[in-house]
């Protein structure tokens, strides 16, 4: 057992999403969204590397004493998997671990509506889970692909930066692949998933011009594709990919998105007032012939509005997400209020008047 694995233990009896082990501080624990420093000793930068590398794969520490950054998965057996990050600062290293759930959670018991289990049934197209970091996009994909993997017989392939939740295979063939150890890059992992008879594709995240051209390709060509984008809504999801490719390729990009897209789920997480732990509000926009037609229009801005109207098909705007949470008792009016799009909206429901500047 590696000396750091006391500290994980620790983190999953708190029931933390994160770890901070940082030399010249306490370690820290984020739970329930809040950072809470452990009763422990500041951590020197010799003993701390010393228990990174530990744990560390062989040619990530020599990555990360050319490069300064590394990322990548360790498992504690019977305890939880965790996404880890390496990285060089003023005081000497540090770095940061999230916990990855050994038992993937359905979409159901998550409190996410029905159509996102719906998403797992869908033939082919482009499906986007959005957010901040630390949003929850990676529990939710988890759920969709679970779905899948219990309820259909394809391939399914994961490209990820470090592989998160394992899918061992149901009635799915489910293959996992991790940047760095089993694949150069995401566009490289793409383009040879296309020859590897793939039903349903996961690219951890579209990062860059490449990944994003070969993910579109892809659902294009009759493949489900799924992937995370750091957007805070659907409608700026449509236009932060259009806006990666050059001017002159938008007008062609927008109809090809149009074509292929097939839902976005823009959420945030929000602390819960009634127990412990958070819950999520999503934004959730289906891609009907009148959204096609918006984004082909370059008509974006108008996508809140039909989102508004098109509940019938499982839509929903964040900030309703965000109010139904808000009825139930489940979180704080301050909560709802920093979280939401349409701040006005949520203004009565504060205990004090706001004090960020910008949104008077």
């Amino acid at each position: 057992m590696a000396k750091i694995d006391a500290f994980f233990k620790l983190m999953h009896e708190q029931k933390a999403s994160d770890l901070h082990l940082v030399a010249g501080s306490q370690p820290i624990l984020r739970v329930d969204g809040e950072l809470e420093r452990i009763k422990y000793k500041l951590l020197e930068n010799d003993e701390l590397k010393a228990m990174l590398y530990e744990i560390a794969p062989e040619e990530k520490v020599k990555v990360f004493e050319e490069t300064g950054d590394i990322d990548f998965g360790y498992e504690v057996p019977g305890l939880a998997r965790y996404r880890s990050n390496f990285f060089m600062q003023r005081n000497g290293v540090g770095a940061v671990f999230r916990e990855i759930p050994s038992e993937i959670v359905t979409a159901d018991k998550l409190g996410l509506p029905a159509v996102v289990s719906k998403l797992a049934t869908l033939p082919r197209g482009l499906v986007l889970v959005t957010g901040p970091t630390g949003s929850g996009k990676s529990t939710t994909l988890a759920a969709i692909i679970d779905e899948a993997n219990r309820i259909r017989k394809d391939h399914i392939i994961t490209i990820e930066d470090p592989i998160e939740f394992v899918h061992l295979s149901k009635s799915c063939i489910v293959n996992h692949r991790e940047l760095g150890t089993h694949t150069r890059s995401f566009s490289a992992a793409l383009r040879g998933a296309l020859r590897e008879d793939p039903d349903i594709i996961l690219v951890g995240e579209m990062r860059d011009l490449e990944t994003i051209s070969l993910a579109l390709e892809a659902a294009a060509t009759g493949h489900l594709v799924f992937s995370t984008v750091h957007t805070t809504s659907a409608s700026k999801t449509v236009d932060r990919i259009i806006e990666v490719f050059p001017a002159n390729e938008q007008t062609q990009i927008r109809s090809t998105l149009a074509d292929g897209l097939r839902a976005v789920i823009s959420q945030t997480l929000l602390k819960r007032l009634d127990k412990k732990g958070r819950c999520a509000a999503p934004e959730i926009m289906i891609a009907t012939p009148a959204v096609r037609n918006l984004i082909r229009e370059a008509k974006t801005y108008q996508i809140p509005s039909m989102i508004q109207t098109g509940k019938k098909y499982g839509m929903q705007l964040m900030d309703d997400a965000i109010m139904q949470l808000y009825e139930r008792g489940w979180i704080s009016g301050d909560d709802a209020y920093n979280k939401a799009n349409d701040k006005a909206k949520f203004r009565p429901f504060l205990r004090k008047p706001p004090s960020d500047f910008t949104e008077v």
